[in-house]
């Protein structure tokens, strides 16, 4: 059985966090989903367009990785993807509490028809302080975001939603 993670989130923009988790998560899974999950209740900076073309350049040298994006539960996205691992990210203890809760809620919707597990990595120390929030911050009040971010979102008159 191949071990296919989704790595779900809003990627709004895609931070040098998210690339730490993964790429230490390559090794553990045959194939990660690095899924765009879509609210449309949700005001987002950088259009759906511009966050896939994000992750596409970051990532398209990993065979291992594909970018898609989906709409309702993520746990339907996983049964549809044949996924039997979600993948998050933890970078505080506010962090573990929130993900433990979304992580029974997942396996109790699953029960009856998959194994859905869900693995946590920390994120580097080095790394634990970047949020895409931070990021969107950053660029709205114009300061050096790219510090931030991978080479896919260091890009002059970024077009974005303020």
């Amino acid at each position: 059985m191949k071990r296919i993670a989704v790595f779900p989130g809003s990627f709004d923009p895609i931070t040098l966090g998210h690339c730490d988790i993964i790429n230490r998560a390559l090794p553990l899974f045959d194939k990660i989903i690095v899924a765009i999950g879509q609210n449309s209740g949700k005001n987002y900076m950088f259009s759906l367009e511009q966050r896939k073309k994000f992750l596409h350049d970051t990532f398209s040298h990993l065979d291992k990785i594909e970018i898609d994006n989906y709409e309702g539960l993520t746990v339907d996205y996983c049964l549809n993807k044949k996924a039997n691992f979600i993948l998050r990210g933890l970078r505080n203890p506010a962090d573990f509490e929130f993900e433990k809760a979304i992580a029974h809620t997942n396996r109790a919707l699953t029960r009856d028809k998959i194994l859905l597990e869900t693995v946590f990595l920390l994120t580097s120390s080095g790394k634990s302080y970047i949020s895409s929030s931070i990021v969107r911050d950053v660029i709205r009040n114009n300061g050096d975001y790219t510090i931030l971010v991978p080479e896919a979102v260091k890009i002059d008159g970024l077009d974005i939603n303020l």
